[in-house]
């Protein structure tokens, strides 16, 4: 089983995931635009594989009717993404603390990327999620 350690950028937020972790995708909705100032490069994993270290500064925020954002409230490091009925939580793929070993598998809302840059990786884009 592959361990993977991340934190924010201050360390008010450690976490480990000790899991195998789905294929990373990338999300170029308005919302994950606005939240981290580009598209949200995330991989999900079973809710309780995720062992939180250190979560002094994690803060939720609830972004629309089904799902919460995880941020740290002390340096503004955006962390995670929870649907509220779902036993999966994405994480950040930036947030790891060394080489993640995952590779992006799709795009998803290129419907509302931005107009400042192309997507030209060859892999799948979906309009929405």
């Amino acid at each position: 089983m592959t361990r993977r350690r991340g934190s924010c950028l201050c360390g008010a937020v450690v976490f480990e995931i000790a899991a195998e972790m789905q294929p990373p995708i990338a999300c170029h909705c308005r919302e994950c635009r606005q939240q981290s100032g580009h598209h949200f490069a995330a991989s999900a994993v079973e809710k309780s594989a995720l062992s939180l270290i250190r979560d002094r500064g994690l803060t939720w925020f609830r972004a629309s009717d089904v799902a919460q954002r995880g941020f740290c409230g002390n340096c503004g490091s955006t962390l995670f993404w929870r649907r509220d009925e779902s036993p999966l939580i994405h994480v950040l793929l930036g947030t790891f603390d060394g080489p993640t070993g995952l590779r992006l598998s799709q795009h998803f809302w290129v419907s509302e990327k931005g107009d400042y840059y192309d997507i030209a990786d060859g892999l799948p884009q979906l309009e929405e999620d």
